[in-house]
């Protein structure tokens, strides 16, 4: 270590390294190596600079620190313990087993403390970026002169491998176009991944890179603490966002030090029972010295401290901008505003892409959802995403309320995430369908922490036509539908498309995909119980038919298809009752005898989607999908050729019916 510290400090930065280490050994899983190496400059981070109340996690101006770097979570339960969150001794002892606080990668809404998931390199710092931008947003949006209740840093710690990572590339070359200059990242600069050294594929200059993203760049030695606090300070006050090399040894103060053998296995008994005599710590697994204690939780004192002053210039501030308190306290709880969806909504008439719908929807609510923030991959007059009267964000106009993105999907998904985990926002973001798979992992994570949100999905079938086969999703749905706590909502006209926008701004326990289409539809007649507000319990009947001898579901531009077949089938004296099902997830949601009654088992069933047929046996009977992959061509031709007409509808229902 180098000569400057003190030995209060060397003995808390070895109760850092000794805790994760023996962590891992306990479990016989996990990765030691990172914060053995990291744990000097987190130490720095957590001790002299983060802005936090381990009393009270959430208070919305503290800092934020994301770890980016998820394999080495044992770091971050070190500090979050030692620094006197709730996350007892006995839970670093569970580490990675069965109900424990401590799982082997960060979990949001876990753990006390953790901000983000992390773990999937690369999302951790690209959803910090969707943090940052939020607290430009709100600062802009409601700091006064003389006032200022929004002014928090974004802390990343991130690996060799985050950025590896495409994704991370993408967001941090939006961090640096739109100057971000809160967000700092220390990068374990360790020069070690799982095969090896990154020598082996890894061989850019890293700093050289972000200096051309826009970022402020800084190289220091990680075991140097005098210059981690002036990097750190350096950082702080410059206005592009930040990266600083922490150049580290994998696996300080171990026999494997600066070897990849640790940075996913146990160090073992022998290597560790080394390392404690090389770090000069005496102390039995699990044992720190109240000294030590005392030390590390001077953070308790100091937050409560800090978070009182906060709440004193929040009242002041609400003396003085009464209104634009209230506002920043609803939007901060994540509680939508009073709306009369019914006044509100608009009306539609005609033939109407639901892409189109949409666009009019957001119009409509726009001006009274002032936390609505929308964005686009560098396709928004196809996505129709860009609300009237919405600007665009920028450094110089910091209040816009509309992103462009450019052509980068990946890192969209997760600034979303971001900006949803933050608070103050509901964002959203379009691409084509088909572009989702870029998305995917930012779609997952979302799924996975419960982040509402909003993923614009336009384009959503074979009926884009001549863009052919590579634009044409077909097995996206049914892919989606796969995600847990993911709601797919696919709706059949304009109608069910502003009840989808309602349900998804309503959700406030997980991500809402709108699944829309490039094509004109009709505006649909309703006949029986709940009408379009049938959308909201993610299913209903579109049109009954009395003595109905069979019913045909579909989603989407497909239960237009359907209406029509049934009028053919009630031509030749057969009743059909036809079901609109725009989002299989809210309708597994209501009670049984709701999905009975839109659904009755003994009803022949026909299924009606020009996608994928997978999964729809559990609604079906028989299934008229589609299980290859389209053609290019105008659409109309492309649904004739690939047997998605009312004919071929009407036939499949006979078939079923053995007529």
């Amino acid at each position: 270590m180098a000569s400057t510290l003190s030995a209060i400090e060397t003995q808390a930065i070895t109760a850092i390294r000794m805790l994760a280490a023996d962590a891992v050994e306990q479990a016989k899983s996990g990765h030691p190596g990172m914060p053995l190496g990291m744990a000097p400059a987190a130490y720095v981070l957590w001790s002299d600079f983060l802005k936090h109340n381990p009393t009270h996690p959430h208070w919305p101006d503290r800092d934020r620190f994301v770890l980016s770097a998820g394999h080495g979570s044992m770091l971050l339960y070190a500090l979050l313990h030692l620094t006197g969150y709730d996350l007892p001794l006995d839970e670093l002892r569970r580490f990675r087993q069965w109900g424990s606080k401590t799982p082997g990668h960060p979990e949001y809404g876990h753990t006390p403390g953790v901000e983000v998931t992390t773990g999937p390199l690369g999302q951790g710092i690209s959803t910090a970026v969707g943090l940052a931008l939020a607290e430009r947003k709100l600062a802009a949006e409601f700091n006064r002169e003389g006032h200022t209740l929004i002014d928090h840093y974004t802390y990343v710690l991130a690996s060799d491998g985050d950025l590896m990572e495409g994704v991370s590339g993408e967001a941090s070359s939006l961090a640096g176009h739109w100057g971000l200059g809160k967000l700092i990242v220390l990068w374990d600069d360790n020069h070690i991944s799982i095969d090896g050294d990154t020598a082996l594929s890894f061989g850019e200059d890293v700093l050289e890179r972000y200096r051309a993203y826009g970022w402020h760049i800084q190289r220091v030695d990680g075991e140097d603490l005098a210059l981690l606090r002036q990097a750190i300070r350096a950082a702080q006050v410059d206005a592009r966002p930040s990266l600083i090399a922490v150049r580290t040894v994998i696996g300080a103060g171990s026999p494997k030090a600066g070897s990849h053998k640790v940075h996913g296995e146990p160090l073992g008994p022998e290597a560790l029972e080394a390392t404690r005599h090389n770090l000069n710590w005496p102390h039995p697994p699990f044992e720190i010295p109240r000294e030590i204690y005392e030390h590390f939780r001077a953070a308790v004192a100091r937050g409560q401290r800090l978070e009182a002053d906060w709440n004193a210039r929040l009242q002041r501030y609400a003396e003085a901008y009464p209104e634009a308190a209230r506002e920043l306290l609803r939007r901060l709880k994540g509680e939508l505003p009073p709306l009369d969806w019914e006044a509100l909504l608009p009306s539609f008439s005609g033939k109407l892409a639901t892409r189109a719908a949409s666009g009019k929807v957001l119009d409509a609510l726009a001006p009274h959802l002032p936390e609505l923030l929308g964005g686009s991959a560098d396709l928004t007059p196809s996505n129709n995403t860009q609300a009237a009267g919405m600007q665009p964000f920028s450094r110089e106009n910091p209040r816009g309320r509309y992103l462009h993105y450019g052509v980068r999907e990946h890192a969209m998904g997760a600034i979303l995430n971001g900006l949803n985990l933050h608070g103050g926002y509901r964002a959203y973001g379009g691409t084509f369908f088909v572009f989702s798979d870029y998305m995917r992992p930012a779609i997952r994570l979302a799924a996975l922490m419960g982040t509402p949100s909003i993923f614009v999905l336009t384009h959503d079938s074979i009926a884009i036509g001549e863009d052919g086969p590579t634009h044409q999703p077909i097995e996206h749905l049914a892919s989606l539908r796969a995600m847990p706590n993911l709601y797919v909502v696919r709706p059949a006209d304009a109608l069910e498309t502003a009840y989808a926008w309602r349900l998804a701004l309503e959700r406030r326990q997980g991500p809402t995909a709108l699944v829309l289409t490039r094509q004109a539809l009709p505006v649909l007649e309703r006949e029986a119980l709940a009408g379009a507000e049938g959308t909201l319990k993610g299913g209903y009947v579109i049109a009954e038919r009395p003595h109905a001898k069979a019913a045909i579901v579909a989603t989407g531009s497909e239960v237009a298809l359907a209406l029509e077949a049934q009028k053919q089938l009630e031509a030749e004296g057969i009743p059909v009752r036809v079901v609109s099902l725009p989002c299989w997830e809210a309708f597994e949601a209501q009670p049984e005898a709701y999905r009975e009654a839109v659904l009755p088992r003994g009803l022949p069933t026909l299924a009606v989607e020009a996608g994928a047929s997978l999964g729809w046996e559990r609604y079906a009977d028989a299934v008229l999908g589609l299980d290859h992959f389209g053609a290019s061509a105008p659409y109309p031709a492309v649904y004739e050729n690939l047997g998605f007409r009312p004919g071929a509808v009407a036939r499949a229902v006979l078939e079923l019916l053995g007529v």
